[in-house]
């Protein structure tokens, strides 16, 4: 009869150790550093690939900004360098320099001088100004007055467009006057960069008169009335 219990009492502790055995194991699996990286790594990736996504749309972003700038740089760019040949300042007033002077001698009204001015090379401008400033030497009795006649306000000089003005250098029936071999033409009296124009000849100079700018020749024959 003992020796039965016995080894019923032998095959409980067997038993208990086992179940104990299984447990401790169980416990060393989940606690296993391999099992703990491997499912924490389906983690670090979506980490990553969420990391990527952002990345590249800040990429995106930053690629986008970079042509609107390129824009905005070409198209102030292209505003500085169209339609007047790289001359800043498109549709400013005439400056004398800016323009190119022929003087001839006409016959019509006792005779007088026709000139004529052209916008230089790749230059649009205007003269704003009506009457030109025009001048015989330095002296104040070799100014030429005005005499109102044509005018046209502003005349746009670009290309083959031209501008007439006339210039009688002795209007009195004497012979009183000093000769001069060029004359002074300015867009306005105050122009710091006036034109100093050789005449075909010599002119005698006595009380000399000037017509307004024209675009039609005729209407620069300078006549008092």
């Amino acid at each position: 009869m003992r020796s039965r219990l016995t080894a019923r009492s032998t095959r409980l502790v067997l038993a208990a150790a086992a179940v104990t055995a299984l447990a401790t194991t169980a416990a060393c699996d989940a606690d296993d550093p391999a099992d703990a990286g491997s499912s924490a790594a389906p983690s670090a990736v979506a980490s990553t690939g969420s990391g990527g996504n952002d990345s590249s749309s800040g990429d995106g972003s930053s690629a986008g900004s970079s042509p609107t700038s390129g824009s905005e740089s070409g198209g102030s760019t292209g505003t500085t360098d169209s339609d007047d040949g790289g001359k800043s300042g498109y549709g400013q007033s005439c400056g004398t320099n800016d323009l190119d002077f022929t003087v001839t001698s006409e016959s019509q009204a006792g005779g007088y001088y026709l000139v004529t001015a052209k916008a230089k090379s790749g230059i649009t401008c205007y003269l704003d100004s009506n009457t030109p400033s025009a001048s015989f030497g330095s002296g104040v009795d070799g100014v030429a007055s005005p005499v109102g006649q044509g005018g046209e306000d502003p005349i746009k000089l670009t290309g083959s467009a031209v501008a007439y003005t006339g210039i009688n250098p002795k209007t009195t029936n004497n012979d009183a006057g000093k000769e001069f071999e060029h004359v002074i033409v300015a867009v306005t009296e105050d122009d710091p960069d006036p034109a100093e124009l050789k005449l075909p000849e010599a002119a005698l100079v006595d009380k000399p008169i000037v017509t307004n700018w024209a675009t039609d020749r005729a209407e620069a024959v300078p006549v008092i009335v």
